[in-house]
């Protein structure tokens, strides 16, 4: 009997960021400022002893750290211009030559590992100019580990670089990062790497089309490699050929015109078309949680066309679908009510990743967007309440008797107007006292907050000039309160004084005086013809705080001119 089947020596599929990893540091896209400053340092023979390349993950920062091994060890002399693969070159690249040592921090994470090292950097290299040691995630190092590596990385050998990489920057000790260079691997925008995988796409004989290609790279979010294994994904699911809508489906994304309806229906106040769009996309195999971290990413690109119309129209990685209505959207919603969508969807997106029917939390959600959308603004407000209100309003006596009318410059269910009771400031160079006010100003400038907590609290001021201080007591004061008050004085002012305790009398203690003042301007607040008017228009509103109207001006102004 004959066997039919032949065997095949197939080699193994290699992924496609192992098969187009760059083998020279022309291939590496993106990192210009780090080539040339390693051009730079290699042609004038200015080599550090250790490098830190840091980064998000799948940036290059491992591939990296093979190209400068390589280059430091090129034929000949160290070269960034690596014309030829040689042998060695490729055993570096491919991490198998015994004199580039690598090593992964987060299994090797003791003093041992280390000690190791530090036994090793002792013996030269083999066959190559300098012996590597390359670190990978080099946070996770323990910190005697940390501490055991810092002798030996501060004065290594000659024929010893060390290269560490790190996702966590800020987990490694100063000290290591001074022995360092430093060199931090930029997140790629969305216009190269769609390149990119577009090149590589046609290398690997595969059609693809542009809004594919900007899914991908918008999912990938600066990282090659991430952007990579879809690609690897998508060629594998669509055989040859890649279309948006495969790829839409593949990583459970919807119709960027789908989700664009869904905020229309959501800032145009129309709950039941908003939730019949929702069911509609989950049924397409929407999660509900990735529809609104859509919907609050299209928020902030309206949000951002309407701030940086120019700069935000040139992203490649946005649909034309996007641009148009976005900039029609930006053009005819407030900012009020896009900040204010962006905070519910944000809260939204929590409650729905906790809750058991996500489907139902996220309904809950739109809910609350489309009743908020209607909500006026601010100004809109004033002129709705100027409208229901007298002409002319009841002035309102600010805890000083001083007639001034209350000032409406922002309404959400609240109104909020504060009393200015900060006692007067004391010059510093005179420091001529004769007002109990100037005494707690003196221990405000002197960041003496015990002292300043019971002046306000504990003391009756009965009589202040320079040099003198006569008062009474609170009931629960500290003892000795007055000895303190003395030597503080004479200590800040550089003079003698005279602090004596009576018996009773004075002045309310100022924090009582000041809680005095906030009830009356609170009540007079809620009598207030405008405040009564808009109390009425909103109900379940409350008055919450009390401003002076002067307090106020310079907040109007930053709100005309937002950044």
């Amino acid at each position: 009997m004959t066997d039919d089947v032949t065997p095949v020596n197939a080699s193994p599929y290699r992924v496609l960021a192992r098969k187009y990893r760059p083998k020279t540091f022309a291939d590496l896209i993106g990192q210009d400022a780090m080539v040339r400053t390693l051009t730079n340092a290699i042609a004038t023979n200015r080599i550090a002893q250790a490098y830190m390349l840091t980064g998000v993950r799948g940036i290059g920062k491992t591939t990296t750290a093979r190209l400068i091994a390589r280059a430091l060890n090129y034929p000949g002399q160290p070269s960034i211009e690596m014309p030829e693969l040689t042998p060695q070159c490729e055993s570096i690249l491919e991490s198998r030559h015994m004199d580039v040592i690598e090593m992964d921090a987060a299994s090797n994470t003791g003093v041992d590992n280390m000690r190791e090292i530090i036994d090793g950097v002792r013996y030269a290299p083999v066959s190559l100019r300098y012996k590597i040691y390359i670190i990978d995630e080099v946070h996770m190092l323990s910190k005697s580990a940390f501490n055991a590596l810092l002798k030996t990385l501060e004065e290594p050998p000659p024929h010893v670089k060390f290269i560490f990489a790190t996702t966590e920057i800020r987990k490694v000790p100063v000290t290591i990062l001074s022995r360092c260079q430093r060199f931090d691997l930029k997140r790629l925008d969305a216009a190269l790497l769609m390149q990119h995988y577009g090149n590589i796409a046609g290398l690997e004989n595969v059609t693809i089309d542009e809004e594919s290609l900007r899914m991908i790279a918008r999912a990938s979010e600066g990282s090659v490699r991430d952007g990579l294994s879809l690609l690897d994904q998508a060629i594998a699911y669509g055989e040859g050929v890649i279309k948006s809508s495969d790829v839409a489906g593949m990583m459970g994304l919807i119709d960027k015109s789908r989700i664009i309806d869904l905020f229309d229906a959501a800032m145009s106040g129309d709950p039941a078309k908003a939730i019949l769009e929702m069911e509609a996309q989950h049924e397409g195999g929407g999660d509900p949680e990735t529809i609104l971290n859509d919907l609050a990413d299209f928020v902030h690109w309206v949000t951002r066309l309407k701030v940086v119309r120019d700069s935000a129209l040139s992203d490649p990685s946005r649909t034309e679908a996007e641009k148009t209505r976005g900039a029609d959207f930006a053009a005819r919603i407030g900012m009020a009510h896009l900040t204010r969508a962006w905070q519910m969807l944000l809260k939204g997106i929590t409650e729905v990743s906790h809750a058991g029917q996500p489907l139902l939390a996220a309904e809950m959600v739109l809910i609350r967007l489309a009743h908020a959308s209607d909500l006026p603004q601010g100004e809109d407000l004033l002129k709705l309440v100027k409208g229901a209100a007298p002409p002319k309003s009841t002035p309102i006596n600010m805890a000083q008797n001083a007639k001034r009318e209350l000032p409406v410059t922002e309404m959400r269910s609240s109104i909020s107007v504060k009393p200015d009771l900060t006692p007067p400031q004391t010059s510093q160079e005179t420091l001529s006292l004769s007002s109990f006010s100037d005494i707690i100003a003196l221990a405000v400038e002197k960041r003496d907050v015990k002292l300043k907590g019971d002046l306000e609290r504990f003391v009756r001021p009965i009589r202040v000039a320079p040099g003198q201080f006569e008062f009474a007591t609170e009931e629960g004061a500290p003892p000795g309160l007055s000895n303190e008050i003395n030597r503080k004085l004479e200590a800040w002012t550089g003079r003698r004084w005279i602090v004596s305790l009576a018996k009773d009398g004075g002045e309310k203690p100022l924090a009582l005086q000041k809680k005095d003042a906030r009830e009356s301007a609170f009540r007079e607040a809620r009598e207030n013809a405008t405040v009564q008017a808009i109390l009425k228009r909103f109900p379940g509103a409350t008055v919450i705080d009390v401003r002076d109207p002067e307090t106020l001006k310079p907040m109007e102004e930053s709100d005309e001119e937002p950044n």
